[in-house]
């Protein structure tokens, strides 16, 4: 009786191992479009606003710190 126990644990945990093996498979491409859709936002934003940006943050920087 222990010995089909182990058996129908074993199976169904192989059962489920394969299951979700194979619904996780989308997953990766859609974080690499998340990841290079990021990036390309940063960048978009940064390149026209550089001067802007890295002025407030030396502006928050010096207010932080007293100088």
């Amino acid at each position: 009786m222990t010995r089909l126990y182990f058996l129908v644990i074993a199976a169904v945990l192989s059962a489920h191992g394969r299951v979700r093996r194979t619904s996780e498979r989308g997953d990766v491409p859609g974080w690499v479009m998340v990841v290079v859709m990021s990036a390309a936002l940063v960048i978009a934003i940064l390149i026209p606003f550089r001067e802007a940006i890295v002025e407030a943050v030396q502006n928050a920087l010096n207010s932080v710190t007293g100088q």
